[in-house]
């Protein structure tokens, strides 16, 4: 089976709202991902097969240099394939090409080896504040 990977790919609003409520162990809401997307994105990246969305991550931006991953997330059935690590690698490489020089992710302590050694991120120092 052959996963296909398109930046600012189509996709279908109810389709991506279950892949996240999958991915993400929650029901599944009714966001207007394509009005999200559209309006604070520089782009995004959709993995399919067969048809089927399997996995998904949003490039958000500053607008000038740096870029940033959200919503990375592949169908639970799907994971440990390498389908993550290529939605990121795929993100990182069109975030490149819009002349973005810092790509940044921040992540769940169980996700590091995800992002730091299947991605080649870095680790850095960061803050978080609750709002």
């Amino acid at each position: 089976m052959e996963t296909r990977y398109a930046w600012r790919g189509d996709f279908d609003n109810s389709a991506l709202n279950a892949l996240h409520a999958d991915g993400f162990g929650h029901s599944v809401a009714h966001t207007d991902w394509r009005a999200r997307l559209e309006r604070h994105s520089l782009g995004w990246v959709c993995g399919e097969e067969d048809g089927r969305l399997i996995g998904f991550v949003n490039v958000v931006w500053d607008g000038g240099a740096h870029a940033f991953i959200l919503d990375t997330v592949v169908a639970r059935d799907c994971r440990s394939r390498g389908v993550g690590a290529a939605l990121v690698a795929t993100a990182a490489k069109e975030a490149r090409a819009a002349k973005c020089q810092w790509l940044h992710v921040d992540f769940e302590e169980h996700l590091r080896s995800f992002y730091l050694d299947a991605c080649g991120f870095k680790a850095t120092a960061a803050g978080l504040t609750a709002l």
